[in-house]
């Protein structure tokens, strides 16, 4: 972290060098990283709203074969924190639970699995990604 640090302050000001820093939780960065003056400008992408969720749903599973029992609207609604990351999180676990038992559609039961163990490892701070 500390050479980091250095490296970020090291650059001189004329402007030859761009750095593009990005997390899904800024609040676990050390404030040392993200003091003002180290970094120029914060962009921070809300969490999406029912539309955007029920979009980036339908988007990930364009391509899956779902059960008839599959409703995206408890999904969507749900108070949860949900972000796309968290969304493709989600869909890419219900087809990978499908795929291993072996059928040809992924069911409702598959979201609502994939959902509760997404939001356990985001919620007890493991990394990111697949959730096997």
């Amino acid at each position: 972290m500390l050479e980091l640090l250095n490296q970020l302050d090291g650059f001189d000001s004329r402007g030859d060098v761009k750095v593009v820093m990005a997390t899904n939780r800024i609040e676990t960065l050390d404030p040392a990283l993200i003091r003002p003056g180290r970094i120029d400008r914060k962009i921070e992408f809300p969490l999406p709203d029912e539309k955007t969720k029920r979009r980036i749903f339908n988007i990930h599973t364009s391509k899956m074969t779902l059960a008839e029992d599959v409703n995206f609207e408890d999904l969507v609604m749900a108070k949860d924190d949900l972000s796309g990351a968290d969304i493709k999180a989600i869909c890419t676990e219900a087809g990978l639970m499908a795929l291993r038992e072996r059928r040809m559609k992924v069911t409702a039961e598959d979201f609502r699995k994939s959902k509760d163990n997404v939001l356990y490892r985001k919620k007890e701070g493991m990394p990111e990604g697949l959730y096997l």
